[in-house]
């Protein structure tokens, strides 16, 4: 079996939603002045690998903290949308994801851009009917390989309404670019912000 990272690394040049800081890491201690280095980071919490929580759109519901394990991790799909402009429910169709899957995760043409540190609105998104199609056949945790779900500028935001209020764990930013498509095990790990509205997350892959 064979495990991947498919966690963007954090630093100054990955892109950020506009209006949002990227990942800041400074030195306010030094082995030469105080025996130790200590560093200190400041970056918006949808930054790089990151989980989204229902308090993201959904007034007085739960942060990040409150996502249970089992749905973070466990069996689940990549999938390639090829050159999709958007996941509408046709591409579900074409890409015949497997019976009883819980997770999935896209891989799209938007991905090559999490190397650019400009931001691109152009990026591969999911349309609300395939959000629909998703919630319905069942789906826990759904991840694409640019920093949204939702088409850009979206007025309400529908997409993320619909998995959020679905309890569907919504992954962004996801490095996708090594992995090929099949069957995985699935660990999204966010870090443990009390009440955040999202999280940076660490994303392995083991292949199955």
């Amino acid at each position: 079996m064979t495990l991947y990272d498919a966690t963007l690394l954090l630093d100054d040049r990955i892109p950020t939603w506009p209006g949002e800081p990227g990942p800041r890491r400074e030195l306010i201690k030094t082995i030469a002045g105080d025996g130790a280095n200590v560093s200190k980071l400041t970056l918006g919490v949808h930054s790089g690998t990151h989980i989204d929580a229902p308090c993201h759109f959904i007034p007085g519901a739960p942060g990040v903290d409150a996502w249970p394990l089992d749905a973070l991790v466990g069996p689940g799909v990549v999938v390639d949308a090829g050159d999709a402009d958007a996941i509408s429910p046709a591409v579900l169709e074409r890409l015949a994801l497997p019976a009883g899957f819980e997770r999935v995760l896209f891989k799209t043409k938007s991905g090559a851009w999490l190397g650019e540190s400009r931001f691109r609105s152009d990026f591969v998104y999911i349309e609300p009917e395939a959000a629909r199609w998703l919630v319905a056949h069942g789906t826990r945790l759904v991840g694409i390989d640019y920093l949204s779900v939702e088409k850009f500028e979206a007025p309400g935001g529908p997409v993320h309404h619909i998995f959020l209020e679905a309890g569907v764990v919504i992954v962004e930013g996801a490095d996708l670019r090594a992995v090929p498509p099949g069957a995985y095990t699935v660990m999204a790990l966010p870090i443990k912000l009390a009440g955040s509205d999202g999280a940076p997350t660490r994303l392995l892959l083991q292949s199955r």
